[in-house]
């Protein structure tokens, strides 16, 4: 099976990359070349830039695919560009969605793929439904051979789960008080990067998975607060949490408030039927513990990449304190 990955050196499609290539699977990837994260020995890299698709064009030439997986594509226009160059090169094309794209509050549990798609706070989750209504009406129109795939919250040992990264695990590990939304009683579910391959790579060539949306996560649920206490459990501290609405959050932060608003503010629990229907060995084996053990020691041996963003960290503070001061001084 030859498979083509665009990207392949992120949070999720690296792992994509190494189970793939452990496997056998006659992997090559495109990419600029750039990504952080090491690619096997054993899979060629095409250095390119898929935004540039005459030049994309050029480099594949007459090359063609069982699979091709596009982990960078964000917009209807980066679709259109992958419709014109992909039409005829390959028997399945997997585009990357978001969970994010589901009915946002949702108004059932758990979340399936039938769920409705709706996220009217997030432009990113409205230009993944559209990138997907795109995507099936070429497969109803034209027979584009399409599987789309919806992840939820990923993480690798390099990528904190918490907004902040970085800096708000310097910020438990010197007891610092750390932001959490709302009470920090909605549940969350995380899903390590190593399980999302398992899923995902089963994926690959697998022609019930055609004209299908398939989510994969794991099955562990977790409160905000509870994923803060694990990292500080991780790090052998005591989490100092100070409870923040999201829509506070948001008067200080646009960005931050609409990745809230528009997701993470929200319980979400998925139901992984299908998933397991279409690759019946899937489990998720790793609970999030242990995710945040492999976090805190990949940080521990890298100390070079343990950069505090300042701007950030100053408005934490600044958050905190204002919060605190308007609830111990009402007016």
């Amino acid at each position: 099976m030859k498979v083509l990955f665009i990207g392949g050196t992120g949070i999720i499609s690296s792992a994509c990359v190494d189970l793939a290539a452990a496997r056998g699977i006659d992997l090559v990837l495109l990419n600029r070349g750039q990504g952080s994260r090491p690619v096997p020995s054993n899979v060629p890299v095409l250095k390119g830039d898929i935004r540039d698709s005459e030049a994309t064009a050029e480099l594949l030439r007459d090359m063609t695919f069982d699979v091709v997986v596009d982990f960078v594509a964000f917009t209807p226009e980066h679709i259109e560009t992958d419709l014109a160059l992909f039409r005829d090169r390959t028997k399945q094309y997997i585009f990357i969605s978001s969970a994010s794209a589901y009915q946002t509050p949702p108004l059932n549990w758990p979340t399936t793929e039938s769920t409705p798609l709706r996220n009217p706070y997030w432009a990113y989750s409205r230009a993944k439904i559209a990138c997907e209504e795109r995507l099936m009406a070429a497969y109803r129109d034209e027979g584009f051979p399409v599987t789309i795939v919806r992840p939820s919250h990923t993480y690798d040992a390099r990528s904190v789960p918490l907004d902040g990264k970085y800096t708000t695990l310097e910020r438990l590990r010197t007891g610092k008080k750390v932001v959490v939304h709302g009470d920090g009683t909605s549940l969350w579910t995380l899903t390590h990067h190593r399980d999302f391959a398992k899923g995902f790579v089963g994926l690959l060539g697998n022609p019930h998975a055609l004209g299908e949306a398939i989510h994969i996560t794991s099955d562990e649920v977790l409160t905000w607060n509870q994923i803060v206490e694990i990292l500080a459990n991780a790090l052998g501290v005591q989490a100092n949490i100070v409870h923040i609405p999201s829509e506070v959050i948001a008067t200080y932060d646009e960005a931050w408030g609409a990745g809230l608003l528009g997701d993470k503010a929200h319980s979400m629990i998925f139901d992984n039927t299908k998933l397991k229907r279409l690759v019946p060995e899937y489990v998720a084996t790793i609970p999030f513990h242990q995710g945040a053990v492999e976090i805190v020691a990949w940080y521990k041996s890298h100390p070079a990449l343990q950069q505090v963003d300042e701007k950030m960290d100053q408005l934490m503070d600044t958050m905190i304190a204002a919060y605190e001061a308007v609830r111990q001084h009402p007016a």
